[in-house]
């Protein structure tokens, strides 16, 4: 099978494609034969070094994929050869075929082309993660999302709006991607590169929120923390900005605040199945009924990996990049008869 090797630490150029052979299932496995593969910010961080895989993970970049079910293992039960998914891998995504535990696989939503149906795992894992089970955001509480255009970001802001009926607030770097945040269900969206906490506090009276998702970290640790009700919650899912950060360790303990962290990628699929279950009983009813939408920037082929992981080192994307892998498949839905759709 074809994949993409990253050769050495750098720009676009240490991706190459390559042969390896195809994967075979463990008994709890499935594998896909995959259509598309969405490209994510911990892909870029994985080819530039900084963000090495678990021991036990594929070192092929690629966290979620839409396919056909090619094999199946012993123990499997409830998916068959044939079926149409879409699933958070363990990496590996870029591939033609991909090994992923079963329980991380999730019907493709009706009405979704595989293009889009690849795009949703990663960001609304992630989102549901830390959102709802780590921020435990609250019927009709406030949020922040930091970086509202980007998949994750999307997700949080139409999750935390159409099942915690919250208000929302983000960041966001240009008039057109603030335009999107507000499209997605941001009740406002500021400026990151300005006083965006001041503006936020403006924008809610100066009561602030009582969570924020954020993937900076470094000087805006004590901002976001400033800009926190009393027991609010500050969630990093990565430290952009810095890794270390100076903060009132008084004001925490006053005020009742909690910082937290999280990534997916070293759970055990036990865990990730319960997330995938969450999402297709909580989301993807949405997701057909379109009041949950899935923004896609652009699709490559996947012989244009360069390019794609190009468009997130400079920022353009508003959504998410995806690889075709299979060009003659990956814009169709798989079965005539659905309706609704994802975009």
């Amino acid at each position: 099978m074809r994949v993409v090797e990253i050769r050495g630490a750098g720009g676009p150029e240490v991706l190459h494609l390559a042969e390896q052979p195809k994967p075979q299932p463990g008994p709890a496995d499935v594998v896909i034969r995959v259509i598309a593969a969405s490209v994510n910010r911990p892909d870029i961080q994985q080819r530039r070094g900084l963000y090495p895989p678990p021991p036990d993970a594929s070192p092929i970049p690629g966290l979620d994929v839409s396919g056909i079910v090619d094999a199946v293992g012993a123990e499997v039960s409830g998916i068959a050869v044939g079926d149409a998914v879409c699933a958070l891998t363990n990496g590996g995504g870029y591939a033609e075929f991909c090994v992923v535990p079963a329980v991380q696989c999730m019907p493709v939503p009706a009405g979704c082309t595989f293009a889009e149906a690849a795009a949703l795992p990663e960001a609304f894992f992630t989102a549901w993660n830390n959102v709802i089970w780590g921020g435990r955001l609250a019927e009709g509480e406030s949020l922040l999302v930091q970086g509202g255009t980007s998949g994750v970001g999307m997700a949080a802001i139409q999750i935390a709006r159409q099942l915690r009926r919250a208000t929302v607030y983000a960041t966001a770097g240009t008039d057109e991607k603030r335009r999107i945040c507000l499209e997605m269900g941001a009740q406002a969206a500021v400026d990151y590169r300005g006083d965006w906490d001041k503006e936020i506090l403006r924008l809610t009276a100066g009561k602030g929120v009582d969570v924020i998702l954020d993937a900076q970290a470094g000087p805006y640790t004590q901002r976001q923390l400033d800009l926190l009700n009393a027991d609010g919650r500050l969630v990093f899912i990565a430290s952009h900005q810095d890794e270390t950060a100076e903060v009132n360790i008084r004001k925490i303990v006053r005020r009742r605040l909690s910082l937290s962290g999280s990534t997916i990628r070293p759970q055990p699929p036990a865990y990730k199945g319960r997330l995938a279950e969450a999402l297709v009983r909580e989301v993807w009813p949405l997701l057909e009924a379109r009041r949950i939408v899935n923004r896609i920037h652009a699709i490559l082929p996947f012989e244009e990996v360069r390019k794609a992981h190009g468009i997130l080192d400079r920022n353009e994307q508003i959504g998410k990049v995806v690889l075709a892998v299979d060009t003659s498949l990956a814009e169709t839905r798989p079965g005539s008869a659905r309706n609704g759709g994802c975009t």
